[in-house]
């Protein structure tokens, strides 16, 4: 059998490798008896001298000595032999061609390539003189995606299929980068391995995996296809460990129903918990695509808080679905459903640690000066305190916008009819309608300034009922029908200054913007989705500076600010900040702490810091007015490389009141996670959520000030063609049947076997 060090023992593999360099003078340690190669030999490219207009029934034929002995009409030719018939090309340093039987012997530094752009080396290869198919001793084969087939013998078919005994197969690269030769980071090796040239698909028996050349996974009945088309099969299990389920194993098998369709299976055996199962479906259709996958067991359930009521097992699962249909250039649709059994089966399982489960759809029609969307939702709470009969279901949600060209000053219209209905099994119902037109003009002066004028009207009517099972009062409004108009103007000013500053380029803008609008009686209507409001430096400058439609801020404001940008080859620093101030006071249209209470905002501002790829740092705040204490405060840094890098986060909410009842209350929390690249290919990674809040944020807070959420910390491994990962975790919070403690995960996943 051809030895390893053969694969590389060129000049160019000399001088990158040391090793080899000094031993080149001295004949190569031969590969362990029986042992298939998977190194390429050192052998000429297959490309032939041969004339190749040679028919199917013709043979092209070249070398640097040829005798033909007419008597046995045997051909020999010696010396850069090369052959080719029907686009298949061999070369070898020495061919005997038996032209009566057809028999075509090679020998010597022999490699065979077909159509396809597969390549057969070897030793001694016995074939027809159709060069498609014979024995081969010490074969190797190099397929066209790099694949590496490799045996002691085998014999290749007429039909391109090929058998080989005492066999390997890896599509990992066995040189490094510098050409020296490697040993695969895993490989199969088996007793046989059949190549179905057909199917593209290899099929193995008795085989085991061998990674980092330890043998370490037997395989009995692998196969798999040697592209990245796919094919059904058994995936890569995973495996888990945890508090809740005990030991957990999980095999995924896939059948590929049409190109277009497929199925995944996946049965989770635990220790300490009854079977789970899931199923993936997935399609592809002519106007779009959609899956669906879900969840089912049969056990107890454990409530969110408290003992087991009913230790009776009953069915649990969950089920989600998502889609889109592309009908026409102008009109698509778009669906996503979400359901559990339970509100703690997802943490228990360890499925997803979502809160709430949104099931949305969306009928959407784009024109080039229109837009109409009909939509819908209902949101599935897994809160601990929540009722589900709170949650809102909308249906439907219909929008429509039309964008017209100002004819009189150059500006824009746009028009907007907008509904929604909104029900709740156990709360308040509302109704919604408005129309409503706003016209903008954008205009730069001679000096530089950029000026945009607005107008807007709107006409609502909103009718409610059962008002008073909203908790809070002032999301309420009165019940029964109610209307108001809405109107406003603003004018906004920017002027840009631009120079040079530390060898890049530095721009300073100062901003200032008026709004006026007629007072609305907004409390008489009910707040739906303007909720959660907090001023910050995304909002300060919107006409409407409540999110959503159902709040629009009365009175009349003069909102001024600057914004500075620094950029030079890759460095950029961009940076905003700004106040407001109103003419009349409306505490009771913004909760306190909102920073918009008093006629005098607080200072809100955002700066972000970009180097390259290596430094992304974004900081956003809100200052009190009186006090410049820090009334919200926001980091989030991403600092290093695609191999070693940290993640930083921390957030902190304090408004300086006591209200139960709002939605935003005073929070603190830190986060941190990232990678740490320890040798090639090798890392080290986590993550941590630690709550920072105490009872001066939040007096019904159990926290003391530090107390972690949870954490991961785990190492991986990662080249071209294996991914390992060994991830330890730690939950420090009980939801129901979600316990807290450790769990353990272990993945491996192999190129062409699965993921």
């Amino acid at each position: 059998m051809r030895p390893l060090w053969l694969a590389t023992a060129s000049i160019c593999a000399l001088l990158a490798c040391p090793a080899l360099a000094q031993d080149a003078g001295e004949s190569p340690p031969p590969a362990a008896p029986g042992t298939p190669d998977l190194q390429t030999p050192d052998v000429s490219p297959v490309v032939t001298d041969a004339p190749d207009t040679a028919t199917e029934d013709q043979v092209g034929f070249a070398a640097d000595n040829l005798n033909y002995d007419s008597d046995t009409d045997i051909v020999v030719a010696e010396g850069n032999v090369a052959m080719n018939r029907d686009k298949i090309s061999m070369r070898a340093d020495k061919v005997t061609w038996n032209r009566k039987t057809g028999q075509v012997f090679a020998e010597g530094n022999v490699a065979i390539k077909n159509p396809e752009g597969d390549t057969a080396y070897g030793d001694k290869i016995e074939l027809t003189d159709t060069l498609r198919d014979g024995v081969v001793t010490d074969m190797l084969v190099v397929l066209d995606n790099g694949s590496r087939l490799a045996a002691v013998s085998g014999t290749r078919f007429e039909n391109g299929n090929i058998e080989l005994e005492n066999a390997a197969y890896t599509p990992c690269p066995v040189e490094d980068n510098a050409g020296c030769p490697k040993n695969p980071t895993w490989q199969v090796r088996a007793v046989k391995v059949i190549y179905d040239k057909a199917k593209n698909k290899v099929r193995y028996k008795g085989a085991r995996i061998e990674i980092f050349g330890l043998p370490l996974i037997p395989l009995p009945g692998l196969s798999h296809p040697l592209n990245n088309e796919p094919s059904s099969g058994l995936l890569v299990p995973e495996v888990r460990l945890d508090r809740s389920n005990g030991f957990e194993i999980a095999v995924p098998y896939y059948l590929r129903i049409a190109p277009d369709r497929d199925i995944t299976i996946t049965p989770h055996i635990y220790t300490d918990a009854a079977p789970m199962v899931e199923g993936e479906f997935r399609a592809l259709t002519d106007i779009g695509s959609f899956r669906i996958n879900g969840y089912a067991t049969h056990s107890s359930l454990v409530p969110v808080s408290g003992p087991v009521i009913d230790p009776r097992k009953q069915f649990r699962g969950y089920l989600e679905s998502a889609g889109k249909f592309q009908f026409s250039p102008r009109w698509s649709l778009t669906y996503s459903g979400r359901i559990a059994t339970d509100r703690t089966f997802m943490r228990r399982y360890d499925i997803s640690r979502d809160d709430r489960l949104r099931s949305t759809f969306e009928l959407e029609r784009i024109g080039n000066q229109s837009y109409l969307s009909i939509a819908g939702w209902a949101t599935q709470t897994l809160r601990a305190n929540d009722v589900q009969g709170q949650q809102p279901i909308a249906l439907p949600v219909i929008d429509y916008r039309q964008r017209l060209d100002d004819p009189l000053f150059g500006g824009q219209f746009e028009l907007q009819l907008n509904t929604l209905a909104i029900a709740r099994t156990a709360g308040q119902d509302t109704q919604r309608a408005f129309a409503g037109a706003r016209w903008d003009l954008r205009r730069l002066t001679p000096m530089g300034q950029e000026i945009t004028l607005t107008a807007l009207v709107r006409g609502d009517v909103y009718h409610s009922d059962e008002n008073l099972l909203t908790g809070i009062p002032g999301y309420r409004g009165k019940s029964g029908w109610q209307a108001r108009g809405i109107a406003a103007v603003a004018a906004d000013v920017r002027w840009p200054f631009v120079g040079e500053f530390l060898g890049g380029t530095q721009t300073l803008t100062p901003r200032i913007q008026f709004v006026a609008t007629p007072p609305i009686e907004n409390l008489d209507i009910p707040n739906e989705d303007s909720r959660a409001f907090d001023l910050e430096d995304s909002n300060l400058f919107a006409i409407n500076r409540f999110n959503g439609n159902d709040r629009f801020e009365d009175g009349a404001r003069v909102t001024y600010g600057v914004e500075w940008n620094f950029s030079r080859p890759g460095f950029n620093i961009n940076s905003i900040v700004g106040q407001s101030y109103r003419l009349s006071d409306k505490p009771s249209l913004f909760p306190d702490g909102t920073g918009l209470t008093d006629r005098t905002s607080d200072i809100v501002g955002r700066t972000t810091i970009a180097y390259k790829d290596f430094l992304r740092f974004t900081h956003r705040y809100r200052l009190d007015k009186d006090s410049l204490a820090i009334r919200r405060n926001e980091v989030d840094a991403t600092v290093g490389s695609q191999a070693t890098y940290a993640v930083l986060g921390y957030s902190r909410l304090n408004r300086d009141i006591l209200l139960l009842g709002e939605d935003l209350q005073d929070r603190e929390e830190a986060r941190v996670g990232g990678r740490v690249a320890v040798a090639r290919n090798w890392s080290i990674f986590g993550s941590a959520i630690v709550d920072l809040t105490d009872k001066k944020d939040d007096p019904l807070s159990i926290s003391d000030g530090f107390d972690p959420i949870r954490h991961r910390l785990g190492v991986a491994y990662d080249d071209e063609c294996l991914s390992i990962a060994l991830t330890w975790r730690r939950d420090y919070i009980d939801t129901g049947d979600a316990r807290r403690g450790n769990s353990f995960s272990f993945r491996i996943a192999f190129r062409n076997l699965g993921f």
